[in-house]
């Protein structure tokens, strides 16, 4: 039965390459009939971009393993946020279950690509492509240890005889390790950047490697580190910042609708503090009020690129959105005197539809449904004239009477047929590299300077908020107002990274699902300043607030479940996250197929 189904595997692989490529079977390939010149390896290798991250998996679209959706931020995360799942037959729903099988069908096609380079005549000409094949298969294997931690490794193209096949499990350590050690076999060989007027954007650079490195080490590190191992987090630490570093001082790349930008090429800034609205909805047709268009955009490193004739997104984007948003995620915004709600003077509380949305960090509007105002959604209610005047608001949904929190991001305001989007999907963007950067810098050294911060999570924190005058986070303005700098630094992930997948992965390396992510039950008082945001998920405070009482009252929150301060429960599933949740159970087929690998421990079949 074994080989039966290695013999299907390998088929069910070969097959999906020749799709993805339109070739022969790759079984049937040899050196006389392909791979014969650097175009053979660059066509082979152009099925890897295939692989990245999409529209497929926002929260509203498709659940996958990695999805804010199952975080503290959305609803209540579902079996898997409350820790409920349970060991899946098979992978199941296009992975939600995990991606154990397509991950290996990813690693072997990198393998192929690479045996066949091994034995190239001309090995100079295709340093680029070989590049690429380290670069993705370390992409799939830090999906995998993502979801599972230690995995087998497999480094060369395997037969169904190969013992490798059911092999054991290598360490957690070693599959770091061996993914560390791709991404910098890959990165001399990639071009150091690509111009986003190039044919060639959307490939993989040396800056998109440097940048997943950091990634991949922060993660790790911090791993490791709330695990009580700092003798294996430390060198990791090290790896993050010197990768996110090597980005940062490359000057290829700006934020979005900032200076730095402009003198990349392109005019962000004439969006004003809205540019980082419309970087996510950024097309090449009109998608703005101004006109611009994707090659004004230095941030996204590497994406998946989509073209509103050639290649549009095939996902109700615009129309999926809007989905739940917890309490947490509305509270983490600051005040625009850069204090926490808890603190500032500035915050007007809960008792109006607009009092919390008052004074705050501009990225809460431009995030978020903000109650009473117009909105744009694509198809029947789109911008008229991009004036904001009688024409557009026409056309607009508004003025929005509230029933809870929603947001609006990746919603596109052009008028747009559903499923006809064609803004590109991040898949690393560089606000992530300074925030990777300034998480580093702290977590190695247990503090961050001033002039660190403001190389990093400062510039991501103003980019859309001067005008409002708040100020830069420094060591004394931290001191000065009893803030914890590690708290501030993981608050500015949660917001500028809010629904693009890193959420659920981030409290799975901070080991804090039990502060997160596991329910309160008697209730957090949410008035109470030291326990402002409750890990319970609830949306809006319904009682004695607008919601209940006022104009245009939201009566069908009588009927809703309520907490102890009258917040609406938005998920009632029993939560009992353990520390076996932290990694996903393998599926019980690969299991069965291979005993030798062994289930995740705290799991059972």
């Amino acid at each position: 039965m074994k080989r039966v189904y290695i013999l299907s595997f390998l088929s069910l692989l070969l097959f999906s390459c020749k799709k993805a490529l339109d070739l022969n079977p790759l079984d049937q390939l040899s050196d006389a009939t392909y791979f014969q010149s650097p175009g053979d390896f660059r066509l082979f290798a152009n099925q890897y971009y295939g692989w990245l991250k999409n529209f497929t998996t926002l929260p509203g679209i498709l659940d996958n393993p990695h999805s804010d959706g199952r975080s503290d931020l959305f609803g209540g995360g579902g079996s898997f946020g409350a820790g409920t799942n349970t060991v899946p037959a098979t992978e199941s729903n296009q992975g939600n279950a995990g991606n154990w099988v397509v991950d290996y069908q990813r690693i072997y096609a990198t393998n192929y690509l690479l045996s066949k380079a091994a034995k190239y005549k001309a090995p100079a000409d295709i340093v680029q492509f070989v590049a690429e094949a380290h670069f993705f298969r370390a992409y799939a294997y830090f999906d995998l240890l993502q979801q599972y931690g230690g995995v087998p490794i497999v480094k060369t193209l395997l037969t169904p005889d190969s013992a490798q096949l059911y092999g054991p499990r290598s360490t957690r350590d070693s599959v770091a390790d061996f993914i560390i050690a791709d991404l910098q076999a890959a990165i001399p060989g990639l071009p150091v950047s690509i111009a986003t007027s190039s044919a060639d954007y959307g490939r993989a650079s040396q800056m998109a490697a440097q940048a997943f490195l950091s990634r991949v080490a922060l993660y790790e590190g911090t791993w490791q580190e709330f695990r009580g191992n700092p003798t294996r987090a430390n060198p990791l630490l090290d790896i993050a910042v010197a990768a996110s570093g090597a980005v940062i001082n490359s000057n290829q790349y700006a934020l979005f609708g900032t200076a730095a930008s402009n003198a990349l090429g392109g005019n962000s800034t004439v969006l004003g503090d809205s540019a980082q609205k419309y970087m996510f909805v950024l097309e090449d047709v009109k998608s703005n009020p101004a006109g611009v268009t994707k090659s004004a955009n230095h941030e996204y490193i590497l994406s998946t690129r989509y073209d509103a004739t050639l290649k549009t997104t095939n996902q109700n984007i615009t129309h999926s959105q809007n989905t739940g948003m917890n309490r947490k995620i509305a509270n983490m915004f600051l005040c625009k005197d850069g204090l926490p709600i808890e603190k500032s003077p500035l915050f007007q509380g809960y008792s109006t539809f607009l009092s919390e949305y008052q004074n705050r960090d501009n990225r809460m509007r431009y995030t978020m449904v903000v109650p009473y105002q117009y909105y744009w959604k694509g198809n029947a209610n789109y911008r008229v004239d991009w004036a904001g005047g009688a024409g557009d608001m026409k056309s607009a949904i508004g003025p929005v009477i509230p029933t809870g929190y929603g947001h609006q991001k990746w919603a596109t305001e052009r008028q747009c047929p559903d499923r006809m989007e064609s803004e590109d999907y991040p898949v690393i963007r560089y606000a992530e590299v300074l925030l990777n950067y300034a998480e580093a810098v702290y977590e190695r050294n247990g503090a961050i300077s001033d002039a660190d911060l403001d190389k990093s999570l400062n510039l991501v924190r103003l980019r859309v908020n001067l005008d409002n005058g708040m100020p830069r986070l420094s060591n004394a303005f931290a001191a000065a107002n009893g803030l914890d700098m590690r708290t501030e630094i993981r608050r500015e992930r949660a917001i500028e990274l809010f629904d693009e997948d890193f959420r659920f992965d981030d409290i799975k390396r901070w080991h804090s699902a039990a502060t997160d992510l596991v329910t309160n039950v008697g209730g957090t008082a949410y008035e109470n300043a030291a326990a402002f945001v409750s890990p319970w998920p609830v949306g809006i405070l319904w009682t004695g607030t607008q919601y209940q009482n006022g104009p245009n009252a939201y009566s069908a929150g009588s009927k809703l479940p309520k907490d102890a301060n009258g917040c609406i429960i938005t998920d009632q599933t029993a939560r009992q996250w353990t520390e076996k949740n932290y990694l996903y159970p393998i599926p019980a087929q690969q299991l069965s197929l291979n005993p030798q690998l062994v289930q995740n421990p705290g799991w059972s079949n």
